[in-house]
């Protein structure tokens, strides 16, 4: 619905309903950042990898299929059945792997993701990503408390977890 706004609002008429289509599902053909793929891969070698995201389960397997992103579980509010940051999001997450809370690394860019990660009892480790919110944004660009982990990268992430 809000590509068909779009359309209209920028004046892009003349796109078929295939063309249309693609251009809706740009979000399952995001390329990862550079240091996910070698990061996680790393990590991949001492903990189990699972997503937590809002996204439902066709978008991040596509965006895994495309970006290579070694995850071992695709999990979220789809499987859930709750969105970030409701508690039960995250503690569903760790149950159906098979984990305590506290067995748990929530990994994020968001303060508040990680504080809501937090609150119900999960590790947390926040990575920047200057440029997400686009260039000169400068919301998450710096943690906003002690995390128990803050790194610079998944590369560091990965080094600082000892992988």
């Amino acid at each position: 619905m809000a590509l068909d706004r779009l359309i209209v609002e920028f004046k892009l008429g003349g796109l078929s309903e295939d063309e249309t289509a693609h251009l809706n599902r740009a979000w399952h053909r995001l390329d990862p950042w550079p240091d996910s793929v070698p990061g996680l891969t790393r990590l991949k070698r001492k903990f189990v990898l699972a997503t937590l995201s809002n996204g439902n389960i066709a978008l991040i397997v596509n965006m895994a299929k495309h970006g290579g992103l070694p995850w071992d579980a695709v999990l979220g509010a789809e499987v859930a059945r709750h969105y970030k940051p409701q508690p039960e999001c995250y503690l569903t997450t760790a149950a159906l792997l098979g984990l305590r809370p506290e067995q748990c690394l929530m990994v994020a860019a968001h303060n508040n993701d990680l504080a809501a990660a937090s609150s119900v009892g999960l590790r947390t480790a926040f990575v920047p990503r200057p440029n997400e919110h686009g260039p000169g944004k400068a919301r998450d660009v710096t943690p906003a408390r002690e995390w128990d982990v803050i790194a610079r990268d998944f590369e560091d992430l990965a080094t600082k977890l000892g992988c």
